[in-house]
């Protein structure tokens, strides 16, 4: 029999939504939680094991500890912002259980595997990159200096093991979705722009895109493009389709979905029998034949990371794509029926306040369903990352995030004051929604849907988080003897 094994995605901030499919480690401006996708594919591994997720479960810091008394192995999923809290999380159960062995997987111990085990006290060992075999080959009892893609610590020094070769065989990786059946409250998991209850799941792993800020490639997933047969993601679709009846859409939260168009036609063609609802994440270079064949497969929304409308900043942050060809993408989603949620990134290399200003006009002039504004985050492993750091734009390496793990402006250009960048994101939410034409989409479609209750509580909880926001720039710029000037996102 393997170590007993506990695979978590641990508690934090309070909405945080840290752990193993976040695109963004943060806080949510509206409690969101996306599923812990890394995590099920050990998890289903293991006989015995046991996937919890902390946050959405509600499950508190002490509940964790008393659970992991029954443990002999924990795997947990740490961040970028959470990873102090983790660190100490971890010590707590190991004072509580001496027993247990621990290991750390996930984005900031690839990128800083010494610092990690230096640190923290209570780690075993930690793994690079993609962890599913090298944790599974410890908790069957494999020595820790055979396990390839693992850091640990002998005689007080780091050793590294040789990095382990990326899974090429996905067909070969249990089915998320049968974990989430056994260990998980799907009705738990909520994201405002999908439908509710919605499961998330992967078809492919890694992304060939170059974008120098998208922290998955650039440290756990890999640019290497990998896939799972058709027929494989339609046979646990059929099945997650039967067994969880209460679930009205399927995400596939990919890098990127739909990257090839043969495939994606393929995916859909099998699809398309099962009469299912699904949405994913999009490129804008996808053309109109695979949009429109994703369409009549049931394809509902898409997610794509439009991230700027401004030339150069798209150029700078190598996205691969274009202004205009992001409007004929918008448009043809709209001729064809297909919801977009539009991703918009500020501050990134060469953001000016005009910079800002045309992001804002671009988006208002695709008018897509819904949208997010995020803080551009130099997370470290990424090439943003080492731009910044080279050029002396990170203001605090410790500041990415406020007390309650929302996101916080850390880069600061010349010109182009980190408060102001603040300050945009929640102008450029007012810009985009307080118009007539989007106030009203909005409200219609929570009449329609009958979910008033739910768009009241996410509007309290945005409407609650942009005060706070516009709170903290007028101290901030009080403190540096500014006085607020009003800036004007445009109507």
């Amino acid at each position: 029999m393997p170590l007993k094994t506990l695979f978590l995605n641990p508690p934090s901030f309070e909405n945080f939504d840290g752990g193993a499919s976040s695109r963004w480690p943060a806080t949510r401006e509206i409690e969101s939680y996306w599923y812990p996708v890394w995590l099920a594919y050990p998890a289903g591994m293991l006989e015995g094991s046991r996937l919890l997720d902390a946050p959405p479960h509600h499950v508190s810091a002490e509940e964790t500890i008393e659970i992991c008394k029954s443990y002999e192995f924990l795997v947990l999923f740490t961040s970028t912002v959470g990873w102090e809290g983790d660190q100490r999380l971890a010590e707590a159960i190991k004072a509580a259980n001496p027993s247990i062995k621990v290991a750390f997987v996930g984005p900031p111990v690839t990128t800083s595997p010494d610092k990690a085990l230096n640190e923290c006290s209570a780690l075993d060992f930690i793994c690079r990159r993609e962890f599913d075999y090298s944790v599974v080959e410890f908790a069957q009892g494999k020595p820790l200096n055979e396990i390839l893609g693992i850091s640990y610590k002998v005689d007080g020094k780091v050793v590294h093991n040789p990095d382990r070769p990326q899974v090429e065989d996905l067909d070969a990786m249990p089915w998320a979705t049968k974990i989430y059946k056994r260990d998980m409250d799907v009705t738990r998991y909520n994201v405002p722009f999908l439908l509710h209850p919605y499961i998330a799941l992967y078809s492919t792993r890694g992304c060939p895109a170059q974008c120098t800020f998208c922290l998955w490639p650039q440290t756990l997933s890999g640019h290497a493009w990998r896939k799972r047969s058709t027929d494989d993601v339609a046979a646990e679709l059929a099945w997650a389709k039967q067994n969880f009846p209460e679930v009205k859409e399927f995400f596939f939260d990919d890098d990127t979905f739909n990257i090839q168009k043969a495939r994606t036609v393929e995916l859909c063609a099998k699809l398309k029998p099962l009469g299912l609802t699904w949405s994913c994440t999009s490129r804008v270079t996808t053309d109109r034949e695979t949009l429109k064949a994703m369409k009549e497969a049931g394809c509902r929304l898409l997610i794509v990371g439009f991230e700027s409308g401004d030339p150069q900043i798209l150029k700078n942050i190598k996205k691969g794509a274009t202004v205009e060809r992001a409007r004929q993408f918008a448009k043809d989603c709209n001729d064809l029926g297909l919801v977009i949620h539009g991703d918009f990134i500020l501050g990134l290399p060469g953001e000016t306040k005009e910079s800002i200003q045309n992001t804002i006009n671009f988006a208002k002039s695709l008018d897509v369903e819904t949208i997010q504004v995020s803080i551009a985050h130099a997370y470290p492993g990424t090439e943003f990352f080492d731009y910044a750091e080279k050029n002396g734009f990170i203001t605090n390496h410790d500041a990415m995030s406020d007390a309650g793990g929302h996101q916080m402006a850390h880069i600061e250009y010349p010109g182009l004051p980190k408060e102001y960048v603040l300050e945009m994101v929640h102008k450029f939410y007012d810009a985009y929604y307080f118009r007539p034409k989007a106030a009203f989409r909005v409200i219609w479609k929570a009449v329609v849907n009958r979910d008033v209750p739910r768009l009241y509580v996410e509007a309290k909880a945005f409407l609650k988080l942009r005060a706070q926001r516009n709170k903290m720039v007028k101290d901030a710029k009080k403190l540096q003897g500014k006085s607020p000037d009003p800036v004007s996102a445009g109507a």
